[in-house]
């Protein structure tokens, strides 16, 4: 198993996007945005933070999405009794090696 820091940073940053406390964090930057340097903060400004809380709306979205799938999989495969350790630990990995595990089973 091969270790990226970067990768790893990176999809701990992606996880973190789809906690609830993103939107706050979002709305602080409004507001210190507000606070610090309200002549800046025009349409082109509200058009960029009505972007950033969508994005964190789809991405949240995506997630609870994935993480369905991922439950409703691994009872499948417990179910039939296919679950392997590997297999249904699998999402835990970084997606470069999900992406070798499938290269290596076709």
């Amino acid at each position: 198993m091969t270790n990226h820091p970067i990768g790893h940073v990176l999809t701990k940053l992606g996880e973190w996007a789809t906690h609830p406390a993103a939107f706050g964090l979002a709305l602080l930057y409004a507001a210190a945005w507000l606070l610090f340097d309200r002549e800046s903060f025009d349409f082109h400004g509200a058009t960029e933070l009505i972007v950033l809380i969508m994005t964190l709306f789809i991405v949240r979205s995506e997630h609870r999405d994935t993480q369905a799938i991922h439950a409703k999989l691994d009872e499948i495969l417990k179910a039939q009794g296919r679950g392997s350790e590997e297999i249904t630990t699998l999402d835990q990995r970084e997606p470069e090696e999900i992406e070798r595990h499938r290269e290596e089973r076709r």
